[in-house]
Order: structure tokens, then sequence, then C-alpha cells
């Protein structure tokens, strides 16, 4: 009974961490097709310019690719090296999530004064040549808002009395130096967090399914990793 449930266990873990190694890869391919065609795309933040999406999809593909590969391989061939990888790499994302979210809490203020702030300085940056990305990013993001709290942002951060013309309500070729053009009042600061806290249960189940699945695999790989050591057989079927 315990063989044939320790064999089913390894066989689970085999076929979850190949989905996730193969969605690792994929989400490597996307972020290494991103980078390439889009250059620095979708990144607002002139303190951290590699912070874009591209890079982001790269980091986040590689590091599920790498997990699923320890997972996969590690449970097929029932290596104590590969398992034990296995849970301490799972441990250390855990730790630096828990970490980085009491982090936010405790200083969520503060995150929250500069993030405005530096979105603010990136403003300014929009009609240079080398923030091609930036320029994407808010083209992007500007379309039922404008700046980071009002469309004045752009007045300030471009020394002139324009706005980029996706602020416009009505677009079209340079609205944005008409006077006359009504642009969007809110800004899209507001806009993100009203998103946020309109999808917090949804993003909080997310979270909740993603910790799950991380015990589960830690548990998993440990159970095997005790009865491989303890007995040093293998549970084929």
């Amino acid at each position: 009974m315990a063989r044939g449930c320790l064999c089913c266990l390894k066989y689970l873990m085999f076929v979850f961490n190949l989905i996730f190694w193969l969605c690792g890869c994929g989400l490597l391919g996307v972020g290494i097709w991103l980078s390439v065609s889009q250059g620095s795309f979708a990144t607002f933040s002139p303190s951290f310019p590699s912070l874009s999406a591209a890079n982001m999809v790269i980091a986040i593909g590689a590091i599920v690719m790498v997990t699923g590969f320890l997972g996969c391989l590690g449970a097929i061939k029932e290596n104590k090296c590969l398992l034990l990888n296995f849970f301490i790499v799972l441990l250390v994302i855990l730790l630096a999530e828990l970490i980085l979210l009491i982090l936010f809490f405790v200083y969520s203020d503060k995150v929250r004064m500069n993030a405005k702030q530096d979105l603010k300085d990136g403003l300014a940056l929009y009609n240079s040549e080398n923030n091609l990305g930036l320029r994407n990013a808010w083209n992007i993001i500007q379309a039922e808002c404008c700046g980071v709290n009002a469309y004045s942002d752009w007045y300030e951060a471009l020394k002139e009395k324009v706005v980029p013309d996706r602020c416009c309500q009505e677009h079209y070729q340079n609205c944005g130096r008409n006077t006359t053009s009504m642009f969007w009042e809110r800004g899209c600061f507001e806009k993100v967090e009203e998103w946020l806290d309109d999808n917090k249960h949804v993003l909080g189940t997310i979270g909740m399914v993603i910790l799950v699945v991380q015990l589960l695999g830690m548990a998993f790989s440990m159970i095997l990793f005790h009865h491989i050591h303890r007995t040093g057989k293998k549970y084929d079927a």
C-alpha cells in the first residue's frame, strides 16, 4: 500500500513539474521574443530601466523552468541531490516572497510615495530617443487616464502645456497640443490602485494557489527524499 502511494506520488510530482517546466520554457521564449522585437517594452521606472516586461517574463520563466527541471528529473530519477535542491529552491523562493510581502505592508506608504515620484521623474524622459520602452508603456496605460496624479503632471515634466495624444478623450494626431481638447482628468496611479482593489480577491486567490503548490512541492520532495534515503529503494510501478 505504502509502495503504491509513493509510486503514485513520484509520477504525480513528475507530471506537475513537467507542466511547470514547459510553462517556464514558454515564458522564457515569450520574454526573449519581447526583448528582441520590442526592446525595452513596458518599462515605467527611470531608476530601474531593466525592470521591463520582457526582462520580468524572462526572469520568471527561467526560475520556473529551472525549478520544474529539478523537480521533474529528481522525481523520475529518484535522485536525492536533485530533490534536495528542488526543496531548497522552493524554500528560498517562498522566504523571498514572504519577506517582500512583509516589507511591502510595513513600508506601504513609503513605497507608494517613492513609486509616484519615480513615475513622475520618468515622464520627463517620454520624448527622449533612448526611452522607447517608457514611451510605449505610457501610451498603453493611458487609455482612460493621464499622467501619474493628473494630466497636469505632463506640463511640469515636458516644460510646456502639452500632453501625449493618448491623454485625449477624443484621440487624433497632435490633440495633446490643442488646449481645447478634453483630457482624461484621472491619474493613472489612481486607476492602477483602483484595479488592484477591485481584483484583490482574485489576486489573493492566485497567491494562495501559488503558496499551496509551493508547500505541496516541498512536502512531496521531502517525502520522496526521506524514503529514498532511508531505504535506498526505487518505487517503480
